[in-house]
């Protein structure tokens, strides 16, 4: 179990005092890490102590997205850390990859959105579809957070069935016309391009560049969220833009191009919820240790004895599950059902430990002094996007009986 310094947070303004970040490690799973991957889970958990958790609680309340943290991100290296250095990425395997998510998404599942976005909807699209122009043009200014970026895929009416998207463009001698919107769109308000997918004439779906500033082209502010407070959401409205042909990227086709795009983003999140889980584990194993009831602590009755065992039980298995699908990504072999399947269990397993710290917490665990119903609140949309927890159940069960159930 590791520990690290103490930093400080902030509930309505006022600092207090944050213990130690631990991580839980019952079946020495560090033992498999490699020396990098120690020095980027520490680098990442020193900035996440330092960046984000002594203000993401007031953040959180006040619905506020700390815009100045993007070019922090880029600093760190938090941005396209599995893209080629000549890119400008880090060169890193998935396992590292794994870890800072894992990180990030303890400080705050919104922090660690806006990172997947960047990474793997923005810039892992332009590197394995785009022109070695695109790449050059675009890849390195995100991965520095000089640009930020969003991902258009979902619609109002077209969510967990993007293949019937009505976003549509039509070409012209010099450049395509885009006409459509898309929904629920991390970084949107504040993006300088999004990755946007759309159909051609044909109905062939393919990936273009919008950038900001575009004739024709909007991005309205979702507002109201109980949800991802400290992320920023809005819509993507497309008006006749003129989008310039060489901004098409070349190699994308048919829906398989956004949805390896999501099989990327969907291991992130694998890895994310175990941030999460620990960090609402942690919180309700000290809060045990030091709450009195009865003239003892209240980790010494048997009931929340239970709760923590189960708690880190669950811990364990995702992070085994995640170790070997970072193994296998690393070697090119992981698959859309696996990734679908750590996705969906490890996001649910990070609920049971929230709402189980909750309880552990009493009513102390609604507020914000501690971070779990910042945390149970953002896992109600985790669940739900990159694919929510019902169709990854009808994914496993194609796979596991060679019919597509979605139809």
């Amino acid at each position: 179990m590791q520990t690290f310094p103490s930093t400080a947070t902030r509930t309505n303004g006022a600092a207090r005092s944050v213990a130690p970040v631990e991580s839980p490690d019952f079946y020495d799973i560090d033992d498999l890490l490699t020396p990098e991957h120690k020095l980027v889970r520490s680098s990442i958990r020193h900035f996440v102590s330092r960046e984000i958790t002594p203000n993401i609680e007031e953040q959180a309340q006040k619905a506020e997205f700390p815009a100045s943290i993007v070019p922090k991100f880029g600093q760190i290296g938090a941005f396209g850390p599995t893209i080629p250095v000549e890119y400008g990425g880090g060169g890193l395997d998935y396992i590292s990859y794994g870890l800072m998510m894992q990180e990030i998404e303890r400080g705050d599942s919104g922090m660690r959105s806006t990172v997947s976005v960047q990474s793997s909807l923005v810039m892992y699209p332009i590197w394995a579809f785009g022109s070695d122009e695109q790449k050059q043009k675009y890849l390195p200014r995100l991965a520095k957070g000089e640009l930020l970026g969003c991902f258009g895929l979902t619609e109002a009416n077209h969510g967990s069935n993007p293949g019937g998207m009505e976003t549509s463009f039509v070409e012209t001698s010099s450049a395509y016309i885009l006409n459509g919107s898309k929904m629920w769109i991390t970084n949107a308000p504040l993006a300088d391009i999004a990755v946007v997918w759309a159909k051609n004439e044909q109905g062939k779906i393919r990936g273009l560049i919008v950038e900001r500033g575009m004739e024709g082209f909007s991005t309205p502010e979702i507002h109201n969220k109980w949800s991802l407070r400290a992320s920023i959401t809005g819509e993507l409205v497309f008006e006749d833009v003129r989008i310039p042909k060489e901004n098409i990227l070349p190699e994308s086709g048919g829906l398989r191009s956004p949805l390896q795009c999501l099989d990327q983003a969907r291991y992130g999140i694998a890895w994310g919820a175990i941030g999460v889980a620990m960090d609402c584990y942690e919180t309700a194993r000290r809060y045990a240790l030091e709450r009195m009831q009865f003239s003892k602590p209240i980790a010494s009755f048997q009931l929340v004895q239970k709760k923590l065992a189960e708690m880190l039980t669950d811990i364990t298995k995702a992070q085994l599950v995640c170790w070997r699908l970072g193994m296998l990504k690393n070697d090119n072999r992981a698959t859309t059902a696996q990734i679908s399947m750590a996705k969906r269990d490890n996001v649910a397993m990070a609920l049971r430990v929230a709402r189980e710290a909750r309880q552990i917490l009493g009513g102390m665990g609604i507020v914000g002094d501690f971070p779990i119903m910042r945390h149970l609140m953002n896992l109600e949309s985790v669940v739900t996007y990159e694919g929510t927890h019902d169709i990854h159940l009808l994914i496993l069960g194609a796979e596991i009986t060679g019919i597509p159930a979605f139809k």
